[in-house]
Parts: C-alpha cells; structure tokens; sequence
C-alpha cells in the first residue's frame, strides 16, 4: 500500500513556528473573524461576505486608479493602460459576484433585513470615492459621511483635486494642441458635463486612430471602465429588484428608483457623444 504524499519529500516547508505562514501573511484569523451575524438567518452570511467583498475589490479600484493619475501625470502611459485594464478586470470581478448573491431569494432576506437597520450600500465611501476620482462629484454626497470626520475630509480633498478624467483632458489637449490654452477648466465639485471642445478633439482622436492610437487606446481603456461600471450598478438594480421589488432602501433611499436614476449617469460623455458624430 502507498504511502500518504508528504510535500515535505519535495521541499516544502512544514514548520511555521518561527516563521512566516500564509495565514500569518494575510492575516487571515483577523480576515475570517469579522463577519458579525447580526441575527440566525443562514443567509446573512452570504449577504456580509459579498460587502465585504465588494469593498476589498474597491480598495484595490481606487489604489490602482490612484496610481494611474500619477502614472498619467508623469508620463508613464504604458504603466497607466496595465492599471486601467486592471481595473476593468476587477469590476468584471464585481460584476460576477451578484449572481451569487441572486441566489438569496426574498424570503430569505426577510429573514435578517431588519437587522441592518438603517446601514446601506448607498453609505460606501470607497464607492463614493471611486465616483469623485473619476469625476462624477456631488457635494450632497458627502453628507452620509459627516459622522466619519477623516473619510469627509478625505472625500473632499478629492473634489478639490481634478479628477482623473480631468487629467487625461489635459493629456488629450497638451498632445492635439500643444499646450491646454484652449482646455475648459476642470469641474471640481459638480458632476462632469459634456464641453463640445472636449468632443471636438476626441473626434480629431477617433477619426484619425492610425495617427493618435496612443489617445484612442486610452479613450477605449475608459470606455471599458465605464462600460464594466455601468453592467456593475445595472446588475446592482436587478438584484435589488429581484429580492426586494420596489421596497424603500434600507438607507431611507427610494429602492430601486434610485437605483435606475444613477443607470443614467455618464462618467466620460464625450466619449459617448463623439460616437453619434463621427
């Protein structure tokens, strides 16, 4: 009879007593010991996992596009795309994660809802944060904040910032033009509107690729982002849709009709507008 494979034979290390382990590494007993059951419902678990979750994957959304305003405003266009394209990857990620949480049905949510009192996706401050770096800014945004004087603080000194999109205008104006004379000044605190010189010059972009691939790489690169974003916060609509139907939020929100207001929000849209030009 064979004997049991022992990794050791290979040369893996089995003795962790004075050393670095996995767990150690990621600190894994903290990791599994934060989901607080705030009630006996068997699906309260899948509910807190998929949040937390969602909000472990939003961190690394917002350390990449940091990172890539920076890399952007430097010069390192080939280090920017790799984290642009991460991004998407990563809400593609999101995406997916709601069909696990679709298998919750409504009667079992019914059975812990009331247990989350008035606590709500709409209160995420990395999903409010991941809005404003990509320039869809809203001062009244911040009030849910207020009680986490650090995280206001930390929301607001992203208004007071361009954008990301801000910066690949710069990029997009300092490149057809030669300098940003010509550029609309960067919308800080208010959502980002169309300005037709904006679409002017990605028309320039998109009818001419051979000649401006680098810019019309870039341009797709954000369509992409906004493209996984919108499929995230649709997906997010008839998930809540399908387990609660027309329900109030629980943040006091109208439920599903906020929801389908924010479907129609454009991060980049001149990126869609020239589309209907060219």
């Amino acid at each position: 009879m064979s004997c049991p494979y022992d990794p050791k034979s290979d040369g893996a290390k089995m003795d962790f007593q004075d050393a670095m382990s996995y767990g150690d590494y990621l600190c894994a007993d903290q990791l599994l010991s934060i989901q607080k059951l705030r009630s006996d419902a068997h699906d309260e678990l899948l509910f807190i996992i998929q949040h937390q979750t969602s909000e472990l994957w939003m961190k690394l959304v917002l350390h990449e596009l940091s990172s890539a305003r920076v890399a952007l405003k430097s010069g390192n266009l080939s280090g920017m795309s790799k984290m642009l394209a991460r991004v998407s990857r990563i809400f593609e990620q999101l995406n997916n994660q709601w069909d696990v949480l679709r298998t919750m049905t409504p009667a079992d949510y019914t059975q812990f809802r009331d247990a989350l009192g008035p606590s709500s996706g709409f209160q995420s401050h990395q999903y409010r944060m991941i809005e404003f770096v990509l320039g869809n800014r809203n001062a009244n945004m911040l009030k849910p904040h207020e009680h986490v004087p650090a995280v206001k603080a930390e929301l607001e000194k992203e208004m007071n910032i361009p954008s990301f999109y801000d910066e690949v205008v710069r990029h997009l104006f300092q490149t057809l033009d030669g300098n940003t004379d010509a550029m609309p000044d960067p919308q800080l605190a208010t959502p980002h509107e169309a300005r037709d010189e904006i679409q002017n010059r990605w028309q320039i972009v998109y009818e001419d690729i051979d000649t401006h691939w680098a810019l019309y790489e870039l341009a797709e690169k954000l369509m992409d982002i906004e493209d996984y974003f919108r499929r995230w916060r649709f997906n997010h609509v008839t998930t809540v849709e399908r387990v609660i139907g027309f329900k109030r939020g629980t943040g006091g929100t109208s439920g599903v009709a906020y929801l389908r207001r924010m479907l129609s929000v454009e991060l980049f849209p001149e990126l869609w507008n020239v589309r209907g030009a060219l």
